[in-house]
């Protein structure tokens, strides 16, 4: 997916939140946002990605700030909450209802005082609904006659909900060689390799890294090991925003994005409402 003009406005926001959880001293945050303004012009034009030139942009922001894990407690915080509302829910014994709740995930915000009752709640709720477009039934056609998945996760926190869901598959076709990707070091609040050991992913499939920081999965800075792993399987799924900005220009029908539309230019890409969950095959 290419950048829309909205695109530009969202960096620079995500700049600012990078800043402020980095530093207390309104002094260092103003230096910051003046390296940003100064930097937009390098990183984008109009063949942009948002995810990978943004997560570029965050990466120098990084390094300009001195920290290379702004999020860090935040994280913590949403792998806590998550891991304790899944613990609560128990086993989901329907595949469609654990994709669901593997989308609805992400739209939690899995922070400082949210009641993990009332997540639950409103995580069961949003499973209910219906997806505004549910290829779901191709994706469980495909997986029924696939040696192999590749699992994209996106965010910490809803990887306790991509974990149900994989495992949800793995009973439903025991053929399966699952394997879940995820970034080789902290960008935002994406989730990397040691979230997914930690959270026990490598009890239930072969953890891999996509070689990169980079928000989404963008194949020119993904290693040459993902790459020929990402080549040969016989289905990717691909979890979030990030995900389908980096990989919907492949129209890859191996390829489903599980994802709700958040921001308008992903809603104006999809031709759906704004707010809307979809489970989307790559040749949408």
């Amino acid at each position: 997916m290419k950048i829309h003009y909205e695109c530009i406005a969202c960096a620079v926001n995500q700049a600012q939140k990078i800043a402020e959880m980095s530093t207390e001293d309104v002094v260092q945050r103003k230096k910051a946002m003046l390296f940003i303004a100064k930097k937009l012009g390098e990183f984008f034009n109009e063949d942009s990605v948002p995810a990978t030139d943004g997560g570029r942009l965050f990466l120098e922001l990084y390094e300009f700030l001195r920290n290379d894990d702004p999020f860090e407690e935040y994280k913590r915080l949403s792998t806590e909450l998550a891991r304790d509302v899944v613990s609560d829910m128990g086993r989901v014994n329907d595949l469609k209802t654990a994709l669901k709740l593997a989308i609805a995930g992400n739209l939690i915000d899995f922070a400082v005082g949210y009641d993990p009752r009332k997540a639950e709640e409103d995580m069961l709720r949003l499973a209910s609904g219906e997806l505004y477009i549910d290829h779901s039934n191709e994706l469980f056609s495909e997986l029924e006659n696939a040696r192999s998945l590749l699992y994209l996760v996106d965010n910490c926190g809803e990887i306790y909900f991509d974990r149900m869901f994989i495992e949800r598959m793995r009973e439903e076709f025991p053929g399966l060689k699952v394997y879940v990707a995820a970034k080789e070091g902290p960008i935002i609040n994406d989730a990397t390799v040691e979230d997914l050991r930690e959270a026990g992913f490598d009890e239930i499939a072969e953890v891999v890294s996509t070689g990169s920081k980079l928000p989404g999965t963008p194949l020119e800075y993904a290693s040459p090991g993902f790459l020929r792993l990402f080549e040969r399987v016989d289905v990717v799924i691909a979890k979030g925003q990030a995900n389908f900005e980096t990989l919907s220009d492949l129209k890859d029908p191996r390829i489903f994005f599980l994802l709700k539309a958040k921001c308008t230019p992903i809603s104006r890409e999809l031709g759906v409402p704004k707010g809307s969950l979809v489970c989307v095959r790559g040749r949408y």
